[in-house]
């Protein structure tokens, strides 16, 4: 099959397309393996999809254009970052215009600023400038050129003027009498869940994560959370979290990961479970498994699955062990407890669940082979119980290769001890 882009020579997206290609195949994963797997991991793996198709297609214009542009373009017609007759002109909140792929990388690069006039800008909202993109299109076609047709995969549905009002005024809510807070966060809830483009709003306006924190941020005890509003805000910014371009400033927010620490803590179990759900999707991002490892979120995350609730251990196991992929957060993981959690008998190995069992056989094998204290206690329930051995003949084909490895260093140890 021909290849239908190429790929940027930027280390920088190069970086990232390897990223979103270990998202992506997490993401399958879980998806063909589990049979209840949720909403939330297809959403994902949509938003993972064409992420990478926008960044191999971002730069994609024909011999033929760029020589005949080069010669003749309009100076108007050209992107002041790119130097490139415009596809996809926009309208920043400068009033300069650029070219979408453009400015939206300047933007995910977390810069707030006019790259042209260097203004702070009130809000990242790319409004479409059809003036100048119906003049590009009448001077293509008197010059012979035919303009390549906009990408639209991964671009939400543009949202309208009075939706962006309602976003406005229900961010506004937010911040007023306590029944007015409960509606707000509701109706957020189920339009971030339901609109894409609800969710790229949020990373697209100044202080809008902020302003949805607000009933927690203010409280001046978690005593005094009213449990709906905290289960609609948390899982507002489990909903959040699922857009790409989202991961990175929701983690970053200073109030996030605490107010998710809390959740987990003291939430229903509907809050703690999402809660749960928020950090397994914000950790997909390396940088964010740092950040979310040093908050000391591992504990209440070992705590939760301790408790062994059903409704959340999917959710829970996932976050614990995305988190530990990154290696400093497999002492972590060790030192809070996570070893003997997974292994005490009455956890879940016999659990339904395929995808439960995996994920902690997943843990033990990234986490325990960081520690070999550990290994004592990974051998004495291979004899008392024979989990290891079980899951190795009938778990996952995931299962079976990470049970299989454990079984193959704890043969190691016992040959070194014998030996010794």
């Amino acid at each position: 099959m021909a290849k239908t882009g190429v790929l940027s020579s930027d280390p920088t997206v190069r970086a990232r397309a390897v990223e979103l290609k270990k998202e992506l195949q997490r993401l399958v994963r879980t998806i063909v393996d589990d049979d209840d797997c949720s909403i939330h991991a297809i959403d994902q793996a949509k938003d993972a999809l064409c992420a990478l198709r926008e960044l191999r297609l971002i730069k994609r214009p024909t011999a033929t254009l760029k020589l005949r542009e080069a010669v003749s373009c309009p100076e108007e017609f050209k992107c002041p970052l790119s130097k490139e007759l415009m596809r996809d002109p926009i309208i920043l909140a400068s009033g300069q215009t650029y070219d979408r792929p453009f400015i939206q990388k300047w933007l995910n690069a977390g810069n707030r600023t006019c790259p042209r006039t260097h203004q702070v800008l009130s809000h990242t909202i790319l409004t479409p400038n059809y003036l100048i993109r119906t003049m590009i299109l009448q001077w293509c076609k008197s010059q012979g050129i035919e303009l390549p047709s906009l990408v639209q995969c991964g671009r939400e549905e543009a949202i309208t003027e009075a939706e962006r009002d309602r976003f406005f005024s229900l961010l506004d809510k937010l911040s007023a009498a306590l029944p007015e807070q409960k509606e707000a966060a509701k109706e957020l809830r189920l339009l971030t869940k339901k609109m894409p483009s609800f969710r790229a709003l949020f990373g697209e306006s100044v202080d809008a994560i902020t302003q949805l924190l607000t009933p927690l941020s203010g409280s001046k005890s978690q005593s005094s959370v009213q449990p709906d509003l905290q289960e609609d805000v948390i899982t507002t910014l489990l909903n959040l979290s699922i857009h790409d371009n989202n991961k990175k400033p929701v983690a970053e927010t200073p109030m996030v990961i605490p107010l998710l620490t809390e959740a987990l803590r003291s939430g229903t179990i509907q809050t703690r479970s999402n809660a749960a759900a928020a950090l397994f999707t914000l950790s997909a991002l390396d940088s964010n498994k740092a950040l979310i490892g040093k908050s000391g979120v591992i504990k209440p995350l070992i705590d939760l699955l301790d408790e062994g609730h059903p409704l959340a251990m999917k959710d829970v196991a996932s976050a614990i062990f995305n988190l530990c992929i990154f290696h400093e957060n497999k002492a972590r993981a060790v030192r809070d407890g996570a070893v003997r959690v997974i292994l005490k008998k009455d956890y879940g190995w016999e659990s339904n669940c395929e995808r439960n069992k995996e994920n902690c056989i997943s843990i033990l094998h990234t986490v325990c082979l960081n520690d070999r204290t550990k290994w004592k206690v990974l051998k004495e329930e291979e004899v008392t119980y024979g989990t290891i051995s079980k899951l190795a003949q009938d778990g996952t084909s995931r299962a079976k290769r990470k049970a299989n490895g454990i079984l193959e260093r704890l043969r190691r140890a016992i040959n070194i001890t014998h030996t010794a």
